[in-house]
């Protein structure tokens, strides 16, 4: 019997063993891998700025404005037609 005990009582020490070093690869990998996200996520490009507004809603306004002068009688056709092409860059 003392035997069959110091065969057990060694597999449990063998086996736990095993598992502590498992546990302790596991964790140093575990902690290589936040590292290296957390260095990626830093060295990630930051987001590109907004586009700057293009304007189409002043060029709205300013052909609205155009309209009204035009049929007000203040603009020609002609004028009109310069106008409007100088605001949409023609």
């Amino acid at each position: 019997m003392p035997g069959l005990m110091r065969g057990m009582a060694r597999t449990a020490v063998i086996a736990g063993t095993a598992t502590a070093a498992s546990n302790a690869v596991n964790r140093r990998q575990a902690g290589k891998n936040m590292a290296a996200y957390e260095q990626a996520a830093a060295q990630a490009a930051p987001p590109p700025p907004p586009a700057a507004p293009t304007g189409g809603d002043d060029q709205l306004a300013q052909l609205e404005r155009l309209a009204q002068l035009k049929a007000q009688g203040i603009l020609t056709d002609e004028e009109f037609a310069a106008q409007k092409a100088k605001i949409l860059g023609l």
